[in-house]
């Protein structure tokens, strides 16, 4: 009975308390949902005093902006008002020029009536018809015009010449005073001095075994013949004579002269010239203080020393075009160390043109792209002879000093034949053209004096025919320096009183 009666004031009791709980739960909830009420009051007139707000300031815009409209509206309006008179004013304007321009044309129409009339009085007067004047005007007016261009165009052109060759003079001229160096005349043949007629002997040997192994080994021919205490190599191979000079000169000086004897001291001799080409090379690229080149190069540069051109030396030819060649560049304000460059390789071709086909020219500019040489070299190489068009002034100024070094008295010979062909070339050349009677060549092919038929060119066409006998000589002809070309138009007429 004591625990029925403990659950049930156990269950009593908390019942109690459930309820207890339950009514403490719904007083919040009752609290919670006043103040929810509450806050939804405040948030709705919050949001209507935001909305007076938005609708006053809508309002406020819609009112600005009509009155915008409205201003616009006037000043359209009165736009339009201005258009209209405008275009009035225009159309009135109009009405004006086309009145006007009917004016224009009667005046037009009676002026062009009153000068027909004017002209054919001229036509009676004169008696010539309008197309007859017109061609006697104008042909005076060319005469008048042609002779002031003739006047006006040699004085520019003597200016131009004349400043041109002062300022040309100058440069070269002091790069010539400048620059000292030798004439060289060398030929295809080389002497050798012997001590006695026995010496003879001894090269020629037992039914000539000795010099025929002596030509067969080194690639010339020795001529043995009657001139005392000399004996003759020759051989259109500079480099090769050279050698058998060498050899012949060592074989002499030993006195024991056979086919083994000539193959040990050919073998002596090529080391010998061999070291004289090198040291050729390094000379004169030390000479210019140039030290970009290859030692193959350099090799090839002392070939030179053995290699002639018309008599002239081709190393100390380009060694004194280096010279020049870097005055006139620092006198110009080009690139010196490229036009001594240029100038050093521009016959390089040359130390092998003897042994490989092709011309010296085709054969340096395979040598510089070889060596991967600039294309400012290859292009000096290239065009000193005119082959191809100079893409820099440091080509031109190689090509100008070729000609310098070339023409300077004394730096080559011509043979007799070689010198009566050149003239005779360029008397055919300038007897070619159109209206030219004769012509002479002076001063060693310097000059060439050109005489017209008068009748057939006047002196205008007399200019035009010098500077196309200049151009077709520079196109077709070889020569050093310049050539001076004079045409002479001479007008005589003789009468006789009787």
């Amino acid at each position: 009975m004591g625990l029925a009666i403990g659950i049930g004031v156990g269950y009593a009791v908390r019942k109690m308390q459930a309820k207890g709980k339950i009514s403490s739960a719904e007083g919040r909830a009752e609290k919670l949902l006043l103040e929810a009420k509450q806050k939804e009051k405040e948030i709705v007139l919050s949001a209507k005093d935001q909305a007076i707000k938005i609708t006053e300031e809508a309002k406020k815009q819609e009112t600005e902006i009509r009155q915008q409209i409205l201003r616009i509206e006037g000043r359209l309006e009165k736009k339009e008002t201005e258009i209209d008179a405008k275009l009035s004013n225009l159309e009135k304007q109009k009405g004006d020029l086309e009145t006007q321009k009917e004016q224009n044309q009667k005046i037009k129409e009676e002026l062009a009536a009153g000068q027909q009339k004017q002209i054919e009085t001229l036509e009676k007067i004169a008696k010539l018809t309008r197309e007859e004047a017109k061609t006697v005007l104008l042909d005076q007016t060319e005469k008048l015009i042609k002779d002031d261009m003739i006047g006006l165009t040699r004085k520019i052109v003597e200016q131009a010449r004349e400043e041109a060759e002062k300022k040309a003079r100058d440069i070269v001229a002091q790069a010539i005073e400048r620059v000292s160096a030798e004439v060289s005349s060398e030929t295809t043949t080389t002497t050798v001095g012997i001590p006695n007629d026995e010496m003879k002997g001894r090269i020629i040997g037992k039914e000539g075994r000795n010099i025929k192994a002596f030509e067969q080994a080194l690639g010339v021919e020795v001529i043995v013949d009657e001139s005392p205490d000399t004996v003759v190599i020759s051989g259109f191979n500079s480099v090769r004579r050279h050698v058998a000079k060498v050899t012949l000169e060592k074989l002499i000086q030993d006195g024991r002269i056979h086919p083994a004897k000539i193959e040990e001291a050919y073998e002596k001799a090529k080391k010998e010239v061999g070291q004289l080409i090198k040291d050729a090379g390094e000379q004169a690229v030390y000479e210019l203080g140039i030290t970009s080149f290859p030692p193959k190069l350099v090799q090839l540069i002392g070939r030179l020393k053995f290699r002639t051109s018309y008599g002239q030396n081709v190393l100390m030819h380009s060694v004194e075009m280096a010279k020049i060649g870097a005055i006139m560049a620092e006198e110009l304000g080009a690139d010196s160390a490229l036009v001594k460059q240029g100038a050093l390789l521009h016959d390089i071709g040359k130390a092998l043109d003897q042994e490989m086909e092709g011309t010296h020219v085709e054969l340096g500019v395979q040598i510089a792209k070889k060596f991967n040489l600039s294309e400012k070299i290859v292009n000096c190489i290239a065009a000193h002879h005119g082959d191809v068009p100079h893409e820099s002034v440091e080509a031109a100024i190689v090509d100008a000093c070729d000609n310098i070094s070339g023409a300077r008295p004394g730096a080559r010979r011509d043979s007799y034949e070689q010198y009566v062909k050149r003239l005779e070339e360029l008397e055919n050349l300038a007897n070619s053209f159109t209206g030219v009677e004769k012509s002479y060549a002076i001063q060693a092919g310097r000059e060439i004096r050109v005489f017209i038929e008068p009748h057939r060119v006047d002196d205008w066409g007399a200019m035009k025919l010098a500077r196309e006998i200049a151009g077709r000589i520079e196109q077709q002809l070889k020569y050093p320096g310049e050539i001076k070309v004079q045409v002479i138009r001479d007008m005589r007429v003789v009468e006789y009183a009787r």
